[in-house]
């Protein structure tokens, strides 16, 4: 008994000491709330943004989405059927339709087309290289309103360059913005915006590869298209799945380009050619701001189980091209 208690009485006087030296004085817990305080004054003018323009708009909004407004009946509250509407509503599905087919065709071609490009990059080691890489990213750092007015330009067959090519040969310019076309035009536009980013981000990741790696599977024979598909892809999948997802976003809440462009489509870019541009067009022209903002709020619904099912799909093996 006596030998237990030493025992126990050795270990309290053992730990007794770490206890207390892991004890704060009052001026080192000063110090770490002066550094808080400190780091907070740092984060309080984006915080202050993002709550002002951000979080609490989409509140106001969610608020909005939950009243009907009519002139006869006032303002009532009524739940969740402005949402049972938003998805028994043509239009609302007329446009989403639109927007998933979108991102079956666009998608594919973006993730190509920068890919491609960061892989050529990559093997590129002269000072060309440089210059095709600002090249390529350019078109990003266009803003996406002028960008779409360029390209209105370009597609229009009355004074655009179509036009003046067409009639050096006695032909008719094609319409480009016409309705079996329009799908082609936003294709090529959205790609030629996005690809240059995407395309970096794609080539950030190949260079933070070691390049051990690639000198090994030169030593084991891979010639450059299997470096390429076997070697450099596989390395930068977790890079790709990111694109994907930001592609996936971005593609589902399309409304810039055709918004700008839909003055000269001659009626092929509808009030409900997406979601966004059929809430826009509900809210601003006819003054529903109630049922605007629950098809917004059902697009983002839609947009966020699109992107779970994606990421739950992925997770498995970590990357889809593992």
């Amino acid at each position: 008994m006596t030998s237990t208690t030493a025992a126990v009485g050795a270990d309290r006087q053992a730990t007794g000491p770490a206890r207390t030296s892991t004890r704060r004085n009052p001026s080192q817990r000063r110090a770490a709330r002066r550094q808080a305080v400190i780091g907070w004054s740092f984060v309080l003018p984006f915080a202050i943004v993002f709550l002002v323009f951000l979080v609490a708009p989409l509140i106001y909004a969610f608020y909005l989405s939950l009243y009907t407004k009519g002139l006869a009946t006032g303002t009532q509250f009524s739940f969740f059927a402005n949402y049972f509407q938003a998805f028994s509503d043509p239009a609302f599905l007329k446009g989403l339709w639109f927007v998933l087919r979108f991102v079956v065709v666009l998608i594919p071609v973006q993730m190509a087309v920068s890919l491609a490009a960061a892989l050529v990059l990559d093997a590129i080691t002269t000072r060309f290289a440089r210059f095709a890489r600002l090249s390529i990213f350019l078109p990003y750092a266009v803003p996406a309103v002028i960008g779409a007015l360029m390209w209105g330009f370009l597609y229009s067959p009355i004074f655009g360059p179509t036009e003046q090519l067409a009639s050096l040969v006695g032909a008719n310019a094609p319409v480009l913005l016409g309705p079996d076309t329009v799908f082609g035009s936003l294709v090529n536009v959205v790609t030629w915006q996005w690809a240059g980013y995407y395309m970096i981000i794609i080539y950030a990741a190949l260079q933070g590869v070691d390049s051990t790696v690639y000198e090994a599977a030169r030593i084991d024979g891979a010639n450059a298209w299997q470096l390429a598909f076997r070697i450099k892809v596989p390395m930068v999948a977790n890079s790709l799945v990111l694109i994907l997802v930001f592609a996936l976003i971005g593609t589902l809440q399309f409304f810039s380009e055709p918004q700008i462009l839909r003055p000269i489509s001659n009626g092929s870019i509808t009030p409900d050619f997406t979601p966004n541009i059929y809430a826009y067009t509900v809210a601003f022209s006819y003054a529903q701001f109630n049922y605007a903002s629950a098809i917004s709020f059902a697009l983002g619904f839609v947009v966020f189980l699109c992107v779970f099912v994606f990421l739950f799909l992925t997770r498995k093996r970590g990357s889809v091209f593992a």
